[in-house]
C-alpha cells in the first residue's frame, strides 16, 4: 500500500501566506503544516514581503518576486515561476488554495509540459462568482477545473455554489472545512516572529468594569458588517446601551467606509456607546482580546460579487467561549450553529435599526449571561469539532476523490 511519503512531492502555491494575514493565509499555513504531519514532502510557494521575519516552518517556503495581488504583473511572474520550475511540477501535486495563482494557471494550461502530475483546486466564494462574471476567465476556469484532479471547498454552501456556475465540478468536489489556528492558544511564537506590532495597532485596553464588551475582529470593510452592529448596539434600550462597549479590532485602511464608521462611533458617544477602534491586533495578542469580551460579532453582508464563505475567525471566538451574532448570508451557518454556539439573523433591508432583528438578538444575549455562558461553551466544543489533519488527508489522499457528484 502507497503511504503519503510514497506520493508525490506537493508544490503548494499562493498568492496568499505569512506574513499576510486572512481567512485565505491561515487556511494555506495550516494544510501545509497538517500535509507534513501526514508525512508528505511539500513546498510552499508565497508572496514576498519586506523584511519578512520566518516562523521555523516544517516545510520549505520559496519566496516570488511577487507583491500578492492578482494584477498582471502578479500573475505574469508567478507564470515565470512555473514555467521556469515545469520539470519538478509534471512529476508533482500542484495544489492552488485561492485564486490568484489560478489566474496564471488558466494560461499555462494549454501547453501540455506545463501540467502537473496532479492538480487540486480550493474554492472559498467569492472568487467563483467574480471569475464566472468574466465571460472569458469563466472559458478558462471550466477548462482547469476539467483538468483538476480533485476540488475542494470549505462549506457546502460553497460547495452548491460551485457547482450552480461551474457543473464540471460535480463528482470531484469534497469539502475541506477550516478549523482552528494551531498557534492559537500560544502566547507568542517560539522565534517571536510575529509579536512586533503592526503599524495601527493600539495597546488592549482593559476590561471595562461593570460593562460588557462585543468585539468584531475583521478587515474594516463593508462585507463585514462593522456598521451594521454598531447601529444594532446604538439602538438599544438606553440602560444596556451605556452597559456596553463595541470593540473593533482590523487594520486601519483610511477608506471611506472606515471614515464612515468613525463618524458614527462618534455620533454613538453622544448616546452613551462607547466604540473603541483596536487596530490591527497581532495574532499573538488576539487571546487577549478574545479574553476581554464578551460576545463576538461579525455582521457580514454579501457586498457586491464578495460573499462570506465561511469565516475561520468565527471558530476562533468560539475557541475562547464566546457565543456569536452573525448574519445568516453565505456559509456562516457552517461556522455558527444557530441558537446553540449563537444567534443567527437575517439582514434587515428596511434599514431601520429600532426595530431590526439584529438589536433583538444583542439585547437577548446582553441581557441573560446564562445563555452566553450556555453558548460559549457549546461554542468550544463546536471549535474542536474540525482539524487541519483530516482536511489535509481529504485534499491529499487518492481515497477521497470525490463521491458527492450532486
Amino acid at each position: 500500500m502507497m503511504t503519503a511519503s510514497d506520493q508525490p512531492p506537493i508544490y503548494l502555491i499562493t498568492h496568499e501566506f505569512y506574513p499576510k494575514r486572512g481567512g485565505i493565509a491561515t487556511f494555506a499555513e495550516e494544510i501545509a503544516r497538517a500535509a507534513v504531519i501526514l508525512g508528505h514532502r511539500i513546498e510552499v510557494w508565497a508572496q514576498s514581503a519586506a523584511s519578512i521575519n520566518e516562523k521555523p516552518w516544517p516545510f520549505e517556503v520559496y519566496r516570488l518576486p511577487i507583491k500578492g495581488t492578482h494584477d498582471l504583473a502578479c500573475r505574469a511572474k508567478s507564470m515565470f515561476a512555473i514555467i521556469k520550475r515545469r520539470r519538478e511540477l509534471r512529476n508533482a501535486t500542484v495544489y492552488i488554495p485561492e485564486p490568484g495563482p489560478m489566474l496564471a494557471l488558466m494560461f499555462l494550461q494549454f501547453n501540455k509540459s506545463m501540467r502537473p502530475k496532479e492538480l487540486i483546486l480550493t474554492f472559498h466564494g467569492s472568487e467563483i462568482l467574480r471569475m464566472h462574471a468574466n465571460p472569458a476567465r469563466r472559458m478558462l476556469m471550466r477548462r482547469l477545473i476539467r483538468k483538476a484532479t480533485r476540488i475542494s471547498t470549505l462549506t457546502e454552501f460553497t460547495r452548491d455554489l460551485l457547482h450552480e456556475h461551474f457543473p464540471e465540478a460535480k463528482g470531484k468536489t469534497i469539502i475541506t472545512p477550516g478549523a482552528i489556528r494551531s498557534d492559537l492558544a500560544t502566547p507568542a511564537l517560539a522565534n517571536g516572529a510575529a509579536t512586533a506590532a503592526p503599524s495601527g495597532w493600539h495597546p488592549i485596553p482593559e476590561r471595562p468594569p461593570g460593562k460588557q464588551v462585543v468585539l468584531t475582529v475583521g478587515r474594516i470593510h463593508p462585507r463585514k458588517g462593522q456598521l451594521h452592529t454598531l447601529r444594532a448596539l446604538q439602538a438599544l434600550p438606553q440602560p444596556l446601551r451605556e452597559r456596553t462597549e463595541y470593540w473593533i479590532a482590523g487594520k486601519i485602511n483610511g477608506s471611506g467606509y472606515e471614515k464612515t464608521l468613525v463618524r458614527e462611533a462618534e455620533a454613538a458617544a453622544a448616546t452613551g456607546l462607547v466604540v473603541r477602534f483596536l487596530g490591527d491586533v497581532p495574532d499573538p495578542k488576539l487571546g487577549d482580546v478574545y479574553a476581554r469580551a464578551d460576545i463576538f460579532a461579525m455582521t457580514s453582508i454579501n457586498y457586491r460579487r464578495s460573499i462570506e464563505g465561511f469565516g475561520l475567525v468565527y471558530l476562533e471566538a468560539s475557541a475562547y467561549g464566546l457565543p456569536i451574532i452573525a448574519h445568516h448570508v453565505g456559509g456562516v451557518s457552517e461556522a455558527v450553529i444557530d441558537g446553540e454556539t449563537g444567534l443567527l439573523v437575517e439582514p434587515d433591508a428596511s434599514g431601520d435599526s429600532n426595530t431590526s432583528p439584529l438589536t433583538a438578538a444583542f439585547e437577548k444575549l446582553l441581557a441573560d449571561e446564562a445563555l452566553r455562558r450556555r453558548m460559549g461553551e457549546a461554542g468550544r466544543r463546536h471549535a474542536q469539532s474540525n482539524n487541519w489533519v483530516d482536511s489535509a488527508r481529504k485534499l491529499f489522499s487518492p481515497a477521497y476523490l470525490a463521491l458527492d457528484g450532486m
